[in-house]
């Protein structure tokens, strides 16, 4: 039968391992029908056959981003959007011109703001109250952690001297106590009252066009790590919902929902209610709820992830500070049992050693009291693991969730981070070397919008250990290097393991979907340095090219 689609002239990474030479991948019906010799594929091919000349590029599965906020990031590019801001004065200079265009907007709402551009990572309130003097201004950090708020919006939402710390986060305070303008973790969270609601209308549009913008990236599909209410970023069910309705969604998304940190094991029934309801509605290839969230700590750069030992001050002392565990261990072992019980995957956000182990004795626990399961339960960021840890994925069988884009030498690590740890945690940061050697199963994803969502610029900092124009040496040394077969393995066959789609996605395989990407230059032909120049040439989904680079190209940044 002939084929609908050839990839020919190119080499083919099929999900792991070195790709194949000299085979062309046909397609037929949205599917992958066979990978033959370059030489056998005329026998596929007639006068309605589309013939793709590779021409030296690499075919890949495509990407799947196994940790992402695609609603928030969307929305944010359509808000006041800082994520392109180099620094302090960009960053007021770019509130300033977004307020004076939108004189109607009775909040001027958004984020992207980097931490390493304020003294201390806390952006005052004197900096906003200079150019928005009349209007509240709530704009939360790139990394989601932090909000940067303005005197008339700590008035409206009560805020003042007065106003004691939540359990869950902190205050960044004037001499006289008043807020300084920047709030912590659950402190943000002081705002959601008085807030306006983000319009069900612009998380529709917001997820489409993050949608736009992932596919250029040659990203298929992805894991949305937020679906509920929290953390300022809009519950993204009913756009995913109405998207799938109107035939809008182009990727298959798996939901993740929200464990709300406040709350107790009563989640659990709510959680498995709302998974089985979408898929009696039959959604199942496009989107899935088989997720729950559960946020373990905060992160290192607010002295908010869970450490093992105690937080140093500017003056190289220890503090009593050892960070915070949002859910406390024994309730987080209960509700891993309960959710493995019940046949939902868990994905924590686990950041500090301390909360690293917490979870990974939470899984044991699931594992102890219901034995072995396929929920495939996935802890993310993982930036300091102790040594004793990364053997513990392979052995219950957790993968490790990698936003590998953050593994290098910057600001923010070496001015915010770094100097408020302990002596040798520098070589604890992002192991994913020792991971990889130790047998654990790996994903990847890129927490968008905390940082860019492009692919390529984070693998080549898995293999590297360096971002482009950084001099400084791979961040924990070369021994946590990823090779690129391990690296893209991550972002393509590994994500769609997590995401459970790998019977028919994450891989170039017979009878798989063409959910393909198209790279040039082929990675695996550059020095290792060189791998970020790799650029998306197209992007196929179901066999139909979704993305092509001459019609769409992407304005998501490629830096890190």
């Amino acid at each position: 039968m002939p084929a609908d689609v050839v990839f020919t002239g190119g080499s083919v990474f099929t999900g792991s391992g070195q790709p194949l030479q000299g085979r062309a991948v046909v397609v037929t019906g949205g599917r992958i029908t066979a990978i033959v010799a370059d030489s056998e594929a005329s026998a596929h091919i007639d006068e309605q056959t589309r013939v793709v000349d590779l021409a030296g590029a690499l075919l890949s599965p495509g990407f799947q981003d196994a940790h992402i906020h695609p609603v928030g990031g969307g929305v944010e590019l359509l808000q006041c959007n800082l994520t392109e801001a180099g620094d302090a004065e960009e960053a007021v200079a770019t509130i300033a011109a977004y307020a004076a265009a939108n004189p109607d907007e009775e909040w001027i709402l958004g984020g992207g703001w980097s931490m390493d551009h304020f003294p201390g990572g806390a952006p005052v309130r004197g900096l906003l109250d200079a150019i928005v003097p009349d209007r509240p201004v709530l704009l939360v950090s790139r990394d989601h952690h932090s909000a940067w708020a303005n005197t008339e919006a700590m008035r409206r939402a009560g805020i003042d001297a007065g106003t004691s710390d939540p359990d869950d986060g902190r205050i960044e305070r004037e001499n006289d106590g008043h807020p300084a303008g920047t709030f912590h973790e659950g402190a943000a969270e002081l705002f959601f009252a008085v807030r306006p609601a983000i319009d069900p209308q612009l998380a529709y549009d917001g997820l489409l066009r993050a949608q736009d913008e992932l596919i250029a990236l040659g990203i298929t599909g992805w894991q949305d790590a937020l679906i509920g209410n929290a953390a300022g970023v809009p519950d993204a069910l009913a756009a995913y919902l109405r998207a799938v309705e109107e035939g809008t969604l182009e990727v298959h998304v798996v939901g993740a929902q929200w464990w709300e940190r406040s709350g107790g094991l009563e989640q659990v029934a709510e959680m498995v209610r709302r998974r089985d309801e979408i898929t009696a509605l039959g959604y199942g290839d496009r989107f899935s709820l088989g997720t729950t969230k559960i946020m373990v700590d905060g992160v290192a750069e607010n002295q908010t992830a869970a450490m093992l030992t105690p937080y140093r001050d500017a003056h190289g002392h220890d503090t009593h500070n050892h960070g915070l565990s949002f859910v406390d261990p024994e309730l987080l072992a209960e509700a891993v049992v309960a959710l493995d019980a019940a046949g939902q995957q868990v994905h924590m956000h686990a950041l500090g050693d301390r909360a690293v182990r917490e979870a990974l004795d939470a899984v044991a626990a699931a594992r102890a009291a219901n034995g072995p399961s396929d929920a495939r339960h996935h802890l993310a960021h993982l930036q300091i693991v102790a040594e004793a840890e990364t053997s513990r994925f392979a052995e219950l069988d957790a993968v490790a969730n990698l936003q590998m884009l953050w593994a290098t030498h910057e600001d923010q690590i070496d001015e915010l981070t770094l100097p408020f740890l302990q002596d040798g945690q520098e070589a604890r940061q992002y192991p994913f070397g020792e991971l990889a050697e130790r047998g654990a199963r790996l994903a990847a994803g890129s927490d968008w919008p905390v940082s860019t969502a492009d692919p390529i610029a984070a693998i080549h900092i898995a293999v590297t250990r360096v971002a482009p124009g950084i001099d400084a040496g791979p961040l924990g040394g070369a021994g946590q290097r990823l090779d690129l077969a391990t690296a893209l393995a991550a972002y393509t066959s590994g994500s769609a393991y997590v995401n459970h789609r790998d019977h028919d996605t994450g891989h170039i395989r017979e009878g798989y979907l063409a959910n393909l990407v198209v790279l040039e230059p082929d990675p695996f032909t550059v020095p290792a340095e060189d791998i970020h120049r790799t650029t998306v040439a197209s992007t196929w989904i179901e066999g139909e090219t979704a993305y092509r680079r001459d019609t769409l190209p992407s304005t998501v940044p490629v830096t890190a």
